[in-house]
């Protein structure tokens, strides 16, 4: 049913099905329409939780499913989240509570954007996360362990909004399991839609700034890459010696965990996903 990829970091190379985060997109939209259809959430001013995070994580699976199919370049697909931010704005507009234009900020303090967090913020904020979390990927396992402790750590914060992500929590844990393990790709479907996910319910929970401090390694690796892109022309790359992962530059964070020191794919995998798990303990105690 799924078109298969080679397994780039294992002998042999072994065909693996690709594309699987399409069921992350039919499960959490179907259970988010459930929540709406039995009220489980109260919808203050008219607007609706369920509906638009749903709404977002449909768009993100589109996107993503999109790019699997013709390899949309870069220039282009990262401005394409503009588009599932809508909802978002539309919902923060109606909300209207004047707190929620508010972000507290690491080092800096709290900032109101005022009527710039609806139409900049809320935009930036969601083309930033789904892209950087759509940056980090290439290994078995690392583009769906990380964000599936971010995601933990929001649904443990978020008080009555929780039930939103018990179904999406639910399965995604399992396609990590199976991506963990190299019987499985999530593909960009998958990729995209949990970074739309994320941003989509930090702004409707107001945990921006949670959100923020949970994802500094995702900031810092495409950091890494942008920097050194723009700069040197280059794009980060791992060697692979049948058991082993190497580097020898500091371009992503994957070349700066195997850099002069090599390491097993799920060895690194572990690593970053444990400074995941650092930041999204910070930011749950912020």
């Amino acid at each position: 049913m799924f078109p298969k990829v080679p397994d780039q970091h294992k002998p042999n190379k072994p065909m693996i099905p690709n594309g699987l985060g399409v069921f992350y997109v039919l499960v959490s939209t179907t259970y988010l329409f459930l929540i709406y259809f039995f009220d489980l959430i109260k919808s203050p001013n008219g607007v609706s939780a369920p509906l638009t995070l749903a709404a977002c994580i449909l768009f993100g699976g589109f996107m993503g499913l999109l790019d699997d199919w013709i390899d949309v370049k870069w220039r282009y697909k990262a401005f394409l989240p503009l588009i599932a931010a809508i909802p978002l704005v539309v919902f923060a507009f109606r909300l209207d509570l004047p707190l929620r234009t508010s972000i507290t900020i690491p080092l800096i303090g709290i900032i109101n954007f005022g009527l710039w967090y609806y139409f900049l913020i809320i935009p930036l904020l969601v083309t930033i996360v789904t892209n950087t979390v759509n940056q980090l990927g290439g290994l078995n396992g690392l583009e769906t362990i990380p964000p599936a402790i971010v995601l933990l750590g929001l649904t443990l914060i978020s008080g009555q909004y929780a039930v939103l992500l018990y179904a999406p929590l639910i399965i995604w844990l399992l396609l990590s399991a199976f991506n963990f393990l190299g019987k499985i790709f999530i593909g960009n479907t998958g990729s995209f839609s949990i970074g739309i996910t994320l941003a989509a319910f930090a702004i409707i929970t107001d945990l921006k700034s949670n959100l923020i401090i949970s994802i500094l390694p995702y900031i810092l690796n495409s950091s890494l890459i942008l920097l050194t892109y723009f700069f040197k022309r280059t794009k980060a790359s791992v060697s692979f010696d049948g058991k082993k992962l190497s580097s020898d530059h500091v371009r992503s964070l994957v070349t700066l965990t195997t850099y002069h020191r090599p390491l097993t794919e799920k060895q690194t995998v572990l690593l970053i996903s444990f400074l995941v798990a650092v930041t999204t303990l910070v930011a749950f105690f912020a």
